[in-house]
């Protein structure tokens, strides 16, 4: 190290005035060093990362969760916009049978953006639906499963036990169903005294227990006291079929957990926080990737990483990463989301952010911008009775227009079949994008992140993404019946000498088959 000559005085000790220019001066990480990386810098050197990276993925011997679609997932339109009513509580600014009802929580202020931490995962909406004589009624309860369009595989306890979740990006609970995780089977669970939970969804289903400790493993990766909510009672809606339950994957602050014995919040850690807070994860591999697939894709299997980034994937796109800054104050994977674009034309949204949930079907944007992608196709029209924009069958998918929405900096295409969600009836499709209604931030689902292999790193507080359009496709578009890609299937041998219940894949089937 060399001193600065005005430094070099032996006689004179060094004040702490010097003593901080000093360390200024010297040190070997400022943002003006080659070792410092911004890390929203759009042109970062990635190979030291990957290196990291792949010594820990082989020496903890890593590997992708795969991502089976649900046998239960069924395409509807309607559906899948009220399911977003029922998780944000949004109110529709554009008329149709859905709405959002009560708010439990008053503080919450939707129009300006400002809503306590935690509010929207404690609110209370009571779903309605207009009904003849224009007095709302209650919807009937839907099938929750059906909204969940992935299942992966995750080990929990000791010896572990094999359970299939939903992968959250916007909730922050690990829940698992008791007959499909056994706690008094694990020696190494330990329950949290004084501590429930409670998950209550607008259509009335809901699910609730208590809370302990255990191990998980996720995709190669150990993960040891993760909070693990075990459901002591759930609804119908949850208590048949083969999700065994949700593993959040937002921010710790809308984690549902309560202390029983206070009635107070108390969020507990998620796996990516605990993963994080491991001192075998070095601070290039506090992440997290996924990449989805349909069945239109050639012999593509959808994926999530943890700890480390499909280098291959970021390779093909022949893109460098794009980086947006996180704000994860309100607990959601949020960012700046300025612009779209419909056929190159812009359309500029100031200080607007979106989020990005693998918990959402759609795509819900701005009604601006909305309304300028559907101008653009032939024959499109809002349909009240859908509480949609549908697309005529008639139109051909190459005259789809080339849509965009802004990821920082960077807008990304949202592939031209995935504007196509379901059939709506026999001339007609549902859109894949709709309006977010009254919330103040798109909410970026399935229909988006098909498009991008996404790159979720929590430990530097930022989103990455690099396009994953696929030039061939070899299915026709979606239906109602899904899109004919593998789904996990139980079936139950009855004869006498096995009685058993087996699957179409790696996955373990529930007890209830």
């Amino acid at each position: 190290m060399v001193i600065p000559p005005y430094f070099n005085n032996t006689t004179t000790a060094l004040n702490l005035q010097q003593l901080f220019l000093l360390s200024l001066l010297t040190t070997n990480y400022t943002q003006h060093s080659l070792s410092y990386q911004d890390p929203y810098n759009q042109h970062n050197n990635m190979e030291p990362i990957f290196l990291a990276q792949s010594k820990l993925r082989a020496e903890l011997g890593l590997h992708k969760v795969k991502a089976i679609p649900n046998s239960k997932f069924q395409r509807h339109g309607t559906k899948a916009y009220a399911s977003a009513i029922n998780r944000y509580g949004l109110q529709p600014t554009k008329p149709g049978p859905l709405s959002s009802g009560k708010i439990r929580d008053a503080d919450t202020n939707w129009t300006s953006g400002k809503y306590a931490v935690g509010a929207i995962r404690d609110m209370w909406t009571s779903l309605v639906e207009k009904t003849g004589d224009d007095k709302p009624g209650e919807v009937e309860a839907q099938d929750q499963q059906g909204d969940m369009e992935y299942l992966c595989e995750v080990l929990i306890g000791t010896p572990p036990q094999k359970v299939l979740l939903d992968f959250d990006t916007g909730s922050a609970d690990l829940w698992v169903r008791p007959d499909v995780f056994k706690n008094e089977e694990s020696s190494s669970f330990e329950l949290l005294k004084n501590k429930s939970w409670k998950i209550q969804y607008g259509d009335g289903s809901y699910a609730s227990g208590f809370v302990g400790h255990d191990t998980i493993s996720i995709g190669g990766l150990i993960i040891k006291k993760q909070a693990v909510e075990v459901a002591k009672h759930v609804s119908t809606q949850f208590s048949q079929g083969v999700l065994g339950g949700l593993l959040g994957l937002a921010f710790k602050q809308i984690n549902t957990v309560h202390s029983s014995f206070l009635g107070t919040r108390d969020p507990q850690p998620t796996p990516v926080d605990n993963m994080i807070a491991q001192e075998d994860i070095p601070k290039e591999a506090e992440l997290f990737t996924s990449a989805f697939y349909s069945s239109r894709d050639l012999k593509q299997e959808s994926f999530y990483t943890f700890g480390w980034i499909d280098q291959d994937l970021v390779k093909k796109s022949g893109e460098e990463i794009t980086w947006a800054k996180v704000d994860n104050s309100q607990g959601f994977w949020m960012f700046d989301s300025a612009s779209a674009s419909v056929d190159g034309d812009k359309i500029e949204l100031s200080d607007n952010k979106a989020i990005a949930d693998t918990g959402t079907t759609l795509a819900l944007i701005s009604d601006e911008a909305c309304d300028a992608l559907y101008k653009r196709i032939a024959g499109a029209a809002y349909s009240e009775k859908y509480q949609g924009y549908l697309i005529p069958k008639s139109v051909k998918v190459d005259d789809l227009p080339e849509f965009s929405v802004a990821v920082g900096e960077k807008e990304f295409v949202i592939q031209k079949e995935d504007l196509i969600f379901a059939d709506a009836d026999d001339t007609n499709f549902y859109g894949g994008v709709q309006s977010r209604g009254s919330m103040p931030f798109d909410i970026l689902g399935d229909t988006f992140l098909k498009s991008i292999y996404a790159i979720w790193d929590q430990g530097n507080s930022r989103f990455g993404a690099v396009p994953k359009i696929e030039k061939t496709q070899k299915a026709p578009l979606p239906s109602s019946e899904g899109d004919g890609a593998e789904k996990v299937i139980c079936t139950l041998d009855r004869s006498p000498a096995k009685s058993v219940c087996t699957a179409n894949s790696a996955f373990v089937c529930p007890s209830d088959c």
